[in-house]
């Protein structure tokens, strides 16, 4: 029996249940994903609470938000993909373009390039994504060498 056979008769729920499972999952709304770019991580680091090994990541914006508290911009949610597969995540400050220099000292990074910079005593290494003019921030525990 064809398809459209098979959707004759059915109620327009269950049709469109059918024709949903006949080309594949489908992506919810507010859940798209954005690439914010390639980084190289030149150590090991902690993301989410879990290891991420030195190496080269596309970073992808999801569309998950954390829940912000009062007054702070909401935080989003980045995970480190290589090989295709997701390596880890964190969390990522969300900063507008006309507050960025009060948050972070230097100047910005050129719109769709984004900067590793290792901070102050070599134990925090920051990600910084400038995308069209809003700012990403993500801040990594370094791991210690053994």
């Amino acid at each position: 029996m064809t398809a459209m056979r098979r959707l004759v008769g059915l109620t327009g729920a269950t049709a469109a249940m059918l024709l949903l499972s006949q080309v594949g999952p489908v992506q919810a709304q507010g859940a798209a994903q954005t690439n914010l770019g390639t980084v190289r991580l030149p150590r090991a680091v902690t993301a989410d609470g879990k290891p991420l090994a030195a190496g080269s990541y596309t970073l992808r914006l999801t569309g998950e938000q954390a829940t912000p508290v009062v007054g702070q911009t909401p935080d989003h949610w980045v995970e480190f993909v290589q090989g295709g597969q997701v390596r880890g995540r964190e969390l990522a400050s969300t900063i507008a373009a006309d507050a960025i220099r009060e948050i972070a000292e230097g100047t910005p990074p050129a719109s769709g390039r984004p900067r590793v910079e290792l901070l102050k005593g070599d134990d925090y290494l920051r990600i910084w994504v400038n995308r069209s003019g809003t700012h990403y921030l993500i801040h990594l525990a370094v791991t210690p060498s053994a």
